[in-house]
């Protein structure tokens, strides 16, 4: 094969809709491809640049092959301790902002720190998700807006393609937030483009499950009752009279009148990988561990018993633990340190999927004559045959849903053509949970 290119990336479906190759492209954007995915519009020019700064680049130059080499440059403080599974960290921590957890998806953590990064001036600018049109995309946020603007978990496709187009036009110093591999891309793009580093002053990152197709707004809104047009859609509106787990979905129609449904009601739409980004299966960070914080869900008793929600926090960088401790020392934060086992334990899930199940994932992307990216080889391990049955089935469900979709555009109808495969999945995960309990009875290693 000779130089890879983007469009190699695309063509591969190992665009993760980061955006960044944009601001290596003659007069490209980024476009919706046919399953509900942002994408490059491969039929521009890009520069030799433009693969370099992809975080999914099969062949990476090898300074900044990897996650662990970019954090080697980036994440310099010597306050930093070393885990391989969630990467280094100054300090682990779990809990909530007094002020913005009431309007925040979980406790409130990434608007409480955009906030006192503005106040501070750490920042200048934002470059976060907000609504745009009724639905959401990456746009700038001005000291004096609303911070409460940015709250919330967008399960939307959004894109970074503006930050470096528009970056230069800011004055001072810029904060973003984004999931682990667009975190990675910006990396990749401060290293080719010093200029970059003292400009996007802090990264926040976000522990994110995956990433959905358009399509997974579409179809959660026929759920709740909308034949078609909606708006607003709100993928985490709390339940205090429950668990952090029990949350609903909600949109509105022109009129602004508001229909919902429990998430509960329409099923694991995590495990099942229904209408995942396949480009993000081949993503081995789980925990952002390149940005300055990072920030998920506590999906861990007794926290996530709290339907008021709560956060894992990991800072990575002085500035970030900073904040964290004067935080805490003024009261405004409710968070208490804990050890990298309970917060392992929280993402306990993401990790197995995205880090122990990898390996197999590229053999069978492999096997169909794709690409797949360069991954950290500490982190590639074998899996169980029965866990084999689970990733291959979670790899087919992801693209069945896709294809169904695209076809009905139904939910009744696709809920009834992926019955099966979801019948499947119960059972070939039921005979893999009964193993690793067989496997640790026994003493052996189970996964």
């Amino acid at each position: 094969m000779g130089k890879l290119t983007i469009k190699d990336i695309v063509n591969s479906n190992l665009c993760v809709g980061c955006g960044v190759c944009i601001s290596e492209a003659n007069n490209s954007k980024m476009v919706w491809n046919e399953e509900g995915f942002l994408v490059p519009d491969i039929t521009k020019e890009f520069n030799d640049n433009a693969i370099r700064v992809c975080p999914f680049n099969p062949k990476p130059d090898i300074t900044v092959e990897d996650e662990d080499k970019l954090a080697d440059l980036f994440l310099m403080t010597d306050k930093l301790k070393q885990e391989p599974t969630i990467g280094n960290y100054v300090g682990a921590y779990i809990g909530h902002s007094g002020e913005f957890r009431d309007t925040s998806s979980s406790g409130g953590l990434g608007t409480y720190i955009f906030q006192k990064l503005l106040e501070e001036g750490f920042a200048d600018h934002l470059f976060v998700v907000q609504e745009f049109n009724g639905m959401y995309a990456y746009d700038w946020f001005e000291k004096g807006d609303n911070i409460k603007k940015t709250s919330k978990t967008r399960y939307f496709p959004v894109s970074l393609e503006r930050l470096f187009i528009e970056i230069d036009l800011k004055d001072g110093k810029v904060a973003v937030s984004g999931i682990p591999s667009f975190i990675k891309a910006i990396r990749l793009k401060q290293y080719y483009y010093p200029e970059y580093r003292n400009k996007i002053s802090f990264l926040v990152g976000i522990i994110c499950g995956g990433i959905k197709s358009k399509f997974f707004s579409d179809y959660l809104a026929q759920k709740a009752g909308f034949e078609k047009d909606y708006t607003k859609p709100q993928y985490r509106i709390k339940d205090y009279n429950s668990t952090a787990g029990d949350y609903s979905f909600g949109a509105q129609n022109q009129q602004g009148v508001e229909k919902r449904i429990k998430m509960r009601e329409v099923g694991n739409m995590w495990g099942t990988s229904y209408f995942n980004s396949n480009a993000y299966d081949f993503g081995s960070d789980v925990t952002a561990e390149l940005a300055d914080i990072s920030l998920g869900d506590a999906w861990i008793k007794p926290y996530s018993q709290d339907g008021r929600g709560s956060n894992v926090i990991i800072t990575r960088s002085s500035v970030a633990d900073t904040l964290i401790q004067e935080g805490i020392s003024k009261g405004e934060l409710e968070i208490e340190s804990i050890s990298t086992k309970t917060l392992k334990l929280s993402q306990e899930g993401g990790i197995r999927h995205r880090q122990v199940g990898i390996k197999y994932r590229m053999k069978l992307q492999k096997n169909k004559g794709l690409l797949v990216p360069y991954v950290r080889k500490r982190i590639l391990q074998n899996i169980s045959f029965e866990y084999q049955l689970v990733q291959k089935k979670r790899m087919k469900m992801r693209q069945n849903s896709l294809d169904i979709w695209k076809e009905c555009q139904n939910s009744i109808s696709f809920d009834k053509k992926m019955a099966y495969d979801n019948f499947q999945l119960k059972i070939l995960t039921r005979i893999y949970h009964k193993f690793q309990r067989l496997k640790e009875k026994l003493g052996f290693k189970y996964i």
